[in-house]
């Protein structure tokens, strides 16, 4: 039979169980920062059917915190603010950072984001390693990669087919250039 204490998940010394990682989280979570969060997070809703889970506001009405939920994962978002070191993609004119997105239809959520009015970077296509990918900026300037797992392969054939995909002039006329 169980103790009280171990239902309740308390240390056998009677202090509580605390996971150093909240129950709802995972170890990695995507923190962005932009200017006008607000409006990112509406456009989150609208291409990614993102669920605003809490949004906390500054002394001067603008977002200091929020937490959305995609999928099952959490993404945090902030509004931009220079004096505490935080600039958005704009600012910086560009992110060398992307968020990649695993989702079920990749052609369907293509589209959710044409709509939405995010820039193709890399329409979705095949890709050598067995994923239907492609690459999208939201108007808040950040990288998203989405994708569908399609096929498995192994190591082998992962290399064999990136090195013909890499080469062909196919993808180098259609890879995001500098600047773009």
């Amino acid at each position: 039979m169980r103790s009280w204490k171990a239902l309740f998940d308390l240390q056998p010394d009677g202090g509580g169980a605390v996971s150093p990682i909240p129950p709802s989280m995972s170890a990695v979570t995507p923190h962005l920062v932009c200017k006008d969060a607000a409006g990112a997070i509406e456009f989150y809703k609208k291409a990614f059917d993102a669920r605003e889970e809490s949004r906390l506001h500054g002394p001067d009405g603008k977002i200091v915190h929020a937490c959305l939920r995609i999928g099952e994962s959490a993404v945090f978002l902030a509004e931009e603010n220079l004096e505490w070191g935080a600039p958005g993609p704009r600012q910086l004119k560009g992110t060398p950072v992307g968020i990649h997105l695993y989702v079920r239809d990749v052609d369907a959520q293509a589209k959710k984001l044409d709509e939405a009015s995010a820039k193709a970077m890399l329409p979705v296509r095949d890709m050598f390693w067995g994923d239907r990918y492609g690459v999208y900026e939201d108007p808040y300037g950040h990288r998203w990669s989405i994708a569908s797992h399609v096929r498995d392969l192994t190591p082998e054939e992962i290399e064999e087919a990136g090195r013909k995909m890499i080469g062909s002039p196919e993808m180098c006329a259609s890879s995001p250039q500098p600047g773009a």
